[in-house]
């Protein structure tokens, strides 16, 4: 049986890479978007928050905002099943 550790990065391309292939999505929190900033980082997976707090945001948003609240990204890369983990949350740097 594998471990269920997480892993912490800021790499983008680790991130972008491990949220699409357990289907999910750049977001950020509805309401709480500051003009053109993008509110309260979130990811949106299939059965996650309730779809209508969410608003979907590309990933160069996304990131950009990421960068600019010194933001990491900490995920399990697996249950400890072995089976695809959605666990995931935004910890400062």
């Amino acid at each position: 049986m594998s471990d269920s550790q997480t892993r912490t990065t800021t790499d983008h391309d680790e991130i972008r890479s491990w949220v699409e292939e357990n289907g999910g999505a750049p977001a950020s929190v509805r309401g709480t978007e500051h003009g053109d900033e993008a509110g309260v980082l979130r990811i949106d997976f299939p059965g996650g928050t309730v779809e209508d707090q969410l608003e979907h945001v590309d990933w160069d948003t996304w990131f950009e905002k990421f960068e600019d609240a010194g933001l990491a990204f900490l995920y399990q890369p697996q249950r400890a099943d072995g089976g695809g983990s959605t666990f995931a949350k935004l910890v400062r740097r």
